[in-house]
C-alpha cells in the first residue's frame, strides 16, 4: 500500500510541475492561453489527489484532517474549472491566468503548512 501511495504522490508532483511550470512559462511567453501542460497538469492533480485521499479514510493517527482534504479538493476543482472552460480560447485575460497560478501555489501551501 505504501508503494502505491508513493507512486500516486510522484504522479501528483509531476502534475504540479506541469501546472505551475507550464503556467509560468505561458505567462512569460506573452501570449496567455491554456497550454497542454497546464490542462494536463490540472487533470493529473485532480485525479491523483483524489487517489491519494481515498485510501486514507480508514482511520488512524496520521490521517489528514478531512477539512484540509475538503479545502484542497475545492481549490483543485476551481483550478480545473478555470483551466478547462477557456481552454480553446486564443487568448486569456492576464488576471485569470495569474489566478490559476496563485490557486496552484495556495493548494501547495495548504498541503505543506496545514497540519
Amino acid at each position: 500500500m505504501e508503494a502505491l501511495r508513493l507512486v500516486l504522490l510522484f504522479i501528483h508532483l509531476v502534475g504540479f510541475a506541469l501546472l505551475l511550470g507550464g503556467g509560468v512559462a505561458t505567462l512569460l511567453s506573452g501570449k496567455i492561453r491554456i497550454s497542454k501542460p497546464v490542462l494536463w497538469g490540472s487533470i493529473i492533480q485532480l485525479v491523483s489527489g483524489l487517489g491519494l485521499a481515498a485510501p486514507l479514510r480508514g482511520g488512524g493517527d496520521d490521517e489528514p484532517d478531512p477539512v484540509k482534504l475538503g479545502v484542497k479538493l475545492l481549490v483543485a476543482i476551481l483550478i480545473f474549472i478555470m483551466v478547462f472552460i477557456p481552454r480553446k480560447r486564443d487568448e486569456l485575460n492576464k488576471g485569470h491566468f495569474i489566478g490559476i497560478i496563485t490557486l496552484t501555489v495556495v493548494n501547495a501551501a495548504v498541503a505543506v503548512f496545514w497540519r
